[in-house]
């Protein structure tokens, strides 16, 4: 692959790490522990994140693949021979597992939460369910930002084999 095209994947690849990987962790480890789950500046910043974290996903996806087949030590797909071929494989298995999270938390989790919400303010019901959904929530983003941490460390060790 010509260099001008590998190094633009590059550059576009470290941007949508440092758009994904950091909006889940300021939102981790600074927003929510500081507003607490009911805010509703966080559930602001998630809307607002949300469209910039799947767009990432998917530049994430095409650029590394493209880095993938540019790099001497891939020799295949399922190809497993070498300590960088195991770290890749092992790091697009825990990327399946993010998106899976991802994709749960906004089609299911997040439309759950809004209908609860309506219904109790509509109905004046109990807001046991909406805490319940809260917390897991907020447990999701805790893990989807330790993945990603395990995600950089697999990128580390596949860069240094």
């Amino acid at each position: 692959m010509p260099s001008g095209p590998l190094a633009l994947a590059y550059w576009l690849h470290m941007a949508a790490t440092v758009v994904w990987i950091g909006g889940l962790t300021f939102q981790s480890l600074v927003l929510a522990p500081l507003l607490g789950p009911e805010s509703d500046l966080i559930d602001r910043v998630r809307r607002r994140f949300e469209p910039l974290a799947w767009l990432s996903l998917a530049v994430l996806i095409g650029t590394g693949l493209m880095q993938m087949t540019a790099n001497p030590n891939y020799t295949g797909l399922l190809s497993i021979d070498n300590r960088w071929s195991a770290a890749i494989l092992v790091k697009h298995v825990l990327i399946a597992a993010m998106l899976l999270l991802a994709g749960y938390q906004t089609w299911a989790l997040q439309p759950r939460l809004a209908r609860l919400r309506l219904t109790a303010s509509v109905a004046g019901r109990s807001a046991g369910e909406t805490e319940r959904l809260l917390r897991h929530r907020r447990r999701l983003l805790h893990l989807q930002t330790a993945v990603s941490m395990l995600v950089l460390a697999l990128t580390a060790v596949a860069r240094s084999a």
